[in-house]
């Protein structure tokens, strides 16, 4: 038996499917013993480290990645973020904008404790409200939303070599074999991956304070 639980998360606020997990697990660890003591840190990963400033058409993307029109896998992630409360409309965010600022405040909500509400933040923003998660004024007041010093954010997410850092964070985790956000490894020994299903983190978070075997995980979603 153990009470403490350490969680590494990979995740990108570009990624739908990272709204619908990051839900779901939001909830699972509001649903955890407040005694339950919980070691969570967030990591960088950019599903395109390469999108133009501006971002770029997000429909064009998915057309290219995929060989076909979203709108099947659009349908169906709409179903599944309504399953867990989310009004989902994925045809609203029309951009999908470069993240590295938007990473690099995740990094520094770190120091506050907060990575966890300002990574889903950052998510719900790009999808349910369809802003511009690279602008650092909005990534400042959101920021300031949450406690932080606004002009001090303004200035940190615009520094290069802060995006060098996240960028080769990022670029490593892909080398360690991380191919899909989101990704979950619990106590540095298990790895999961994909919006899972609700019950699957209570299983997952029971299994490990009680030192039982994990359970299996169901197939990833594409991001």
């Amino acid at each position: 038996m153990s009470n403490k639980i350490k969680i590494d998360l990979f995740s990108d606020p570009a990624c739908p499917w990272c709204l619908v997990g990051l839900t779901r697990f939001d909830q699972a660890l509001q649903r955890l013993d407040p005694n339950v003591e919980l070691e969570l840190t967030h990591h960088a990963y950019l599903l395109d480290p390469n999108t133009p400033e501006g971002g770029e058409n997000a429909r064009d993307v998915l057309q290219m990645k995929y060989g076909q029109a979203p709108d099947e896998m659009w349908d169906r992630l709409e179903e599944e973020g309504k399953k867990s409360g989310l009004d989902l409309d994925m045809r609203k965010q029309e951009i999908r904008y470069p993240t590295q600022r938007a990473q690099i405040l995740i990094a520094i909500a770190k120091e506050q404790d907060k990575q966890q509400e300002i990574a889903l933040a950052l998510s719900r923003a790009n999808y349910l409200k369809a802003e511009n998660i690279s602008d650092p004024d909005f990534l400042a007041d959101l920021a300031e939303a949450h406690g932080f010093d606004r002009e001090e954010i303004f200035a940190l997410v615009q520094r290069e070599d802060l995006k060098g850092h996240i960028e080769k964070a990022a670029a490593d985790a892909s080398k360690q074999g991380v191919q899909g956000v989101p990704f979950f490894i619990f106590n540095e020994q298990y790895a999961m991956s994909g919006a899972q299903p609700d019950e699957v983190f209570d299983q997952v978070f029971a299994q490990l304070l009680s030192g039982e075997p994990m359970p299996q995980p169901q197939p990833d979603q594409p991001a």
